[in-house]
């Protein structure tokens, strides 16, 4: 339920970027997401630049981040989910493993890859926190990987994207492997993203995956897991 807070920041943030429209802007915009959502036609510069004199929520919960998050979603435009998104990043200390369930309501709500994608790296930043004292954290992302939502399947699978040598190789490896029946196009290329990803700081072991699964893998993912491996 929003909150008065919510609402008062939400109308803010609907006043700092509705007069930035730009129906031109708009166009290719949506086209670029095949006309599956509305824009007001504002590129991310702009509009982050909008909204840097919002209030500070150091102090918000990460409910109540979520609330604010779930209500820019309700808003029919692009920006809106995108602002969701960077306000979750910005403040994922303040969210926790209570805050997953959540958040995967969102990955599920008017899906592609550009918020899901945001989100996944949301979903990371509280997991390589919360494993500093719980090393048995990504099993949820055991779960995601198995879910019905080919969009929840993909964080599971870039969850671990940036984490370097932090990475879980062997989990890492087994979700590529799990994945790999799969045909959707971004679910290959997710795959091949988090392997590419991962060869930055381990390129022999993926250079070996590759060479050991190559027939497994799909084209599209062994290309983008060797991309600079030469």
């Amino acid at each position: 339920m929003t909150t008065p807070a919510v609402a008062a920041l939400i109308l803010q943030i609907e006043a700092a970027l509705r007069p930035l429209v730009d129906a031109l802007q708009a166009v290719p915009m949506r086209a670029y997401m095949l006309d599956q959502f509305a824009f007001l036609g504002i590129r991310a510069t702009p509009r982050r630049q909008a909204l840097r004199g919002l209030p500070r929520l150091n102090t918000w919960t990460g409910p109540e981040l979520l609330v604010l998050a779930e209500a820019l979603w309700d808003l029919p435009e692009r920006e809106f989910h995108y602002v969701a998104v960077d306000l979750l990043a910005k403040h994922h200390r303040q969210l926790d493993l209570e805050s997953l369930p959540r958040l995967l309501q969102l990955v599920q709500r008017q899906s592609w890859w550009d918020t899901v994608d945001g989100l996944a790296g949301v979903v990371g930043d509280i997991l390589l926190r919360a494993r500093a004292g719980q090393c048995d954290v990504q099993r949820h992302m055991d779960l995601w990987l198995s879910h019905s939502n080919l969009w929840v399947r993909r964080v599971a699978m870039l969850h671990q994207l940036g984490w370097k040598a932090q990475t879980d190789e062997a989990r890492l490896l087994r979700y590529a492997l799990t994945l790999a029946p799969e045909t959707d196009f971004f679910i290959r290329k997710a795959t091949g993203w988090a392997l590419r990803d991962h060869a930055r700081n381990r390129p022999e072991a993926v250079r070996a995956f590759l060479s050991q699964h190559a027939q497994r893998l799909s084209g599209l993912t062994r290309r983008e897991a060797g991309r600079h491996l030469g």
